[in-house]
């Protein structure tokens, strides 16, 4: 059985990062074809990008680093819940995946954006990171709109089609996700 992180893409105190990934998470549990979990780059509490040595030489230095790198290590795929900030994902997010690249390399990922635009422009930005951490991402993205998936623009309240854009990129993420696995072994 496949291992997907359902990976935070916010810091900041008032996210709605959380309860998008939550969703995720309570959409994905009835699944039997994968296992899921929570990932929160908050608690992992990463600077700026520190290392002395390019990630692509895999040589990290830092505890923190280390740490990351152990718990991105663990998963065969991987749903990214971003944010949109100023036409673009979060700075936090961005941060942590520049951290590492071994951890992320033939590895699946989805994407559940949201901003006025359905974070679709955070999204398609996350697609040209992925290809270069040679990542696979899957098709289908999950686009939150504040305007009707969220309530005063804070209270998470997705609209019934969502739940099935969701399943959707599941589906295909746990499929490459096994297969991908096969060219990791």
């Amino acid at each position: 059985m496949v291992k997907i992180a359902i990976l935070t893409g916010s810091t900041r105190p008032g996210r709605n990062n959380e309860a998008v990934a939550q969703w995720v998470l309570s959409q994905a549990k009835g699944r039997s074809d994968a296992e899921f979990e929570i990932v929160d780059i908050k608690d992992y509490n990463l600077p700026l990008l520190d290392e002395p040595v390019p990630p692509s030489l895999h040589q990290y230095s830092k505890d923190h680093t280390k740490k990351w790198a152990q718990k991105i290590s663990q998963f065969d795929g991987f749903v990214i819940v971003t944010p949109e900030y100023n036409h673009g994902t979060s700075a936090a997010l961005k941060n942590a995946l520049d951290f590492l690249y071994a951890e992320w390399n033939n590895k699946a990922v989805g994407f559940v954006g949201y901003g006025s635009m359905g974070g679709a422009r955070a999204v398609e930005s996350l697609r040209l990171v992925a290809g270069e951490l040679q990542m696979a991402d899957v098709r289908t993205a999950v686009h939150l709109s504040l305007f009707s998936d969220f309530e005063n623009f804070s209270v998470f309240k997705p609209t019934p089609v969502q739940a099935d854009t969701l399943k959707t990129m599941l589906d295909q993420l746990v499929r490459w996700a096994g297969a991908l696995k096969t060219v990791r072994v």
